[in-house]
């Protein structure tokens, strides 16, 4: 595994001006809300209110990543390939992060009513960017410089920009294994 941690975090952190942010699933990560409380990391619940322990659970956390912390090895080592979470990189703090992404928590289906959208979980990520139009794209990317995520094969990061008003997608194989 060291390998993998070691490969993600040259993406995370080697574009100078830009920080990494985590989006978890607190559904996906079971230890999320322990590793948030004692690891103490700068985080954010994107539901809006004070929630009840089992909501609080389950309810997607922004966390700003920082290198060489423990919080950030706990993720990369393990999160990865168990679709808890994306991570996104952008010249923006913390509060203007969870204020865009809150934007995109609750969606309206054709006939308007509101559903909860896991954009977070890198199964449909992966899956609703490629579709999206061009207002689309700019909507979801926003203050967002890349998203990064997991494939269905975790051996390969996706890296989505958006570039004049369309979607670039690029793989990047990851070393899985100590050789």
């Amino acid at each position: 595994m060291p390998k993998i941690v070691e490969a993600l975090g040259g993406h995370l952190f080697g574009e100078a001006g830009l920080s990494p942010f985590a989006v978890l699933d607190g559904a996906s990560a079971p230890d999320l809300l322990d590793k948030l409380d004692t690891l103490r990391p700068e985080y954010a619940c994107l539901y809006r209110g004070a929630l009840k322990p089992d909501m609080a659970e389950v309810a997607p956390y922004l966390v700003r990543l920082e290198q060489g912390v423990e919080f950030t090895r706990w993720v990369l080592e393990e999160g990865w390939g168990k679709h808890c979470g994306i991570f996104a990189l952008a010249a923006v703090n913390l509060i203007e992060m969870r204020r865009h992404f809150r934007t995109m928590v609750i969606v309206d289906d054709p006939e308007g009513d509101p559903l909860l959208f896991r954009f977070y979980d890198p199964r449909v990520l992966r899956v609703y960017l490629p579709t999206c139009e061009p207002r689309e794209v700019a909507a979801m990317f926003g203050p967002v410089t890349s998203y990064l995520l997991e494939d269905e094969d975790p051996s390969t990061l996706l890296r989505f920009q958006a570039s004049a008003g369309k979607l670039v997608q690029q793989k990047r194989p990851l070393a899985l294994q100590e050789s």
